[in-house]
């Protein structure tokens, strides 16, 4: 009954809007223009991943480590307007500027055919360099971990409970796999403070378009995908059909009742899920070098390598977006503010080999000519050295999203940041033009799925980035 709740309390604020906007109708599934893909991999580091060290890297930084951003000839980055502009805080002045320059921490070198400069502790994703777009101009305003929040909604947590890009994704186009669901979450996201489980959320579209989170383990995969202990799978079918039995009785009596409709549906998907589900994560059936691919035969690797494969595993059979998380838990983990050594070398480090085997896996089988794989952090970290071990701070004014896949140009870098890394100044993005590009790509326009009654602003739409896009 929780599970057909969440589908009725949907349905009945659409209704409600539907009844109060003359003309209004809420999406049939269909796209808005010919489409180019059919399913997002969104992989997000939790925490802030360093452009500087990653896909970034600034020989400036190093010729002037040491010295004041002011004693460098760059020090009108300072002056610059987006620094008083381009931040909004929590709380006032908890950030200042880190002003003293730290050297790259990492030695770096480039890849691929264009040459494309990244740091040594991605040398899988080097490997791949030539299938991505490398968006190194992207900006937002959030200087604390709720980036998180506004990445995946576009709005500031401040400014309240917005849906979700695979929120948004589900509700315009619905389902590919009726025994599946539609938008999945993989991986601990950080806790409430940086806006929790609100980063798959759906606001006012209603829970049934909000990321169901999913464990790796085959056995129970979700609390309602296999048949209470104590109840054999042949009980519980003849329980489900005794629902289904009173529900199109009631069908009968209430034939325009959407909420029946929505309940008899709800159960019958909870039913398929029983056997669907847990076979997405039966990594066993796989072959052992697609296994050694994805890393699952190192323990540093195992666990990001897992959800990967289940990424590839779930977008094979349908599903629409997967929301794929590292660095989660109690903390952030990517939230380099001492030791960024130490820190990016351990993570970068369970990561690299498996997302570079994703790619790999997609495009061997042909599904990288129809899904999109997105790789974003909350932000990047600052050129200045922060403290006496190391570390950067939060940096929103400019860092580096990839994208890779369907109706996307190959191996080219697009956009840029100073001489320091602190600015995007060419070709500048905030985050929803990555939303914005994801949507044209699955056909569709994001102004046409506006909710009246829900005023967005234009710069919750975005654009699609043209920049990146293939022909």
């Amino acid at each position: 009954m929780g599970f057909a709740g969440l589908v009725l309390s949907a349905l009945g604020q659409r209704g409600a809007l539907a009844d109060t906007s003359a003309g209004w109708r809420p999406p049939d599934g269909k796209p808005h223009h010919p489409p180019k893909a059919k399913s997002v991999i969104w992989l997000f580091m939790q925490g802030g991943t360093s452009h500087l060290e990653s896909f970034d890297p600034k020989p400036a930084i190093d010729k002037y480590a040491g010295k004041t951003i002011g004693e460098t000839p760059f020090k009108g980055v300072l002056d610059s307007p987006l620094v008083a502009k381009g931040v909004r805080q929590p709380v006032p002045e908890t950030r200042k500027l880190m002003l003293e320059l730290m050297p790259t921490q990492v030695s770096y070198k480039k890849y691929g055919q264009l040459g494309i400069e990244m740091t040594d502790w991605w040398p899988h994703i080097g490997g791949v360099v030539d299938d991505l777009a490398f968006i190194r101009s992207v900006w937002t305003t959030d200087n604390d971990h709720g980036a998180q929040y506004q990445f995946h909604t576009g709005r500031h947590f401040l400014d309240g409970l917005y849906p979700s890009v695979g929120s948004w994704i589900h509700y315009g186009l619905g389902t590919l796999n009726e025994n599946l669901p539609q938008f999945v979450v993989l991986g601990e996201q950080v806790g409430p403070c940086c806006g929790g489980s609100t980063c798959s959320g759906a606001a006012y579209l209603g829970p049934e378009h909000a990321g169901v989170e999913m464990s790796l383990d085959p056995a129970n995969p979700l609390p309602f995908a296999r048949p209470p202990e104590g109840i054999s799978a042949e009980d519980q079918k003849k329980e489900f059909d005794f629902i289904q039995k009173l529900g199109r009785m009631a069908q009968v009596r209430y034939p325009d009742d959407p909420s029946l409709a929505a309940r008899v549906k709800s159960y019958e998907l909870a039913f398929r899920m029983q056997t669907a589900v847990p076979e997405v994560f039966r990594f066993k059936e796989e072959p052992e070098h697609v296994r050694k691919l994805y890393g699952l035969d190192n323990e540093t690797t195992q666990s990001f390598g897992e959800r990967c494969l289940a990424a590839r595993r779930l977008v094979e059979r349908g599903v629409r977006f997967v929301q794929v998380y590292h660095g989660g838990g109690q903390a952030s983990e990517w939230d380099a503010h001492s030791e960024l050594k130490k820190n990016h070398t351990r993570l970068c480090a369970q990561v690299d080999q498996p997302i570079a085997g994703l790619i790999r896996d997609l495009k061997q089988r042909g599904l990288l000519d129809e899904t999109i794989v997105v790789w974003g952090t909350e932000f990047g970290r600052t050129p200045g050295v922060e403290g006496a071990k190391g570390g950067r701070d939060h940096h929103p004014y400019g860092f580096t999203v990839w994208m890779a896949g369907a109706g996307l140009k190959r191996g080219i870098i697009h956009g840029a940041t100073d001489e320091l890394g602190f600015h995007a100044v060419e070709d500048r993005h905030y985050v929803t033009d990555i939303h914005a590009t994801v949507l044209h790509l699955l056909g569709l326009d994001p102004k046409r799925l506006d909710v009246p009654g829900q005023q967005r602003l234009e710069i919750d739409h975005g654009a699609p980035i043209q920049g990146i896009l293939a022909g």
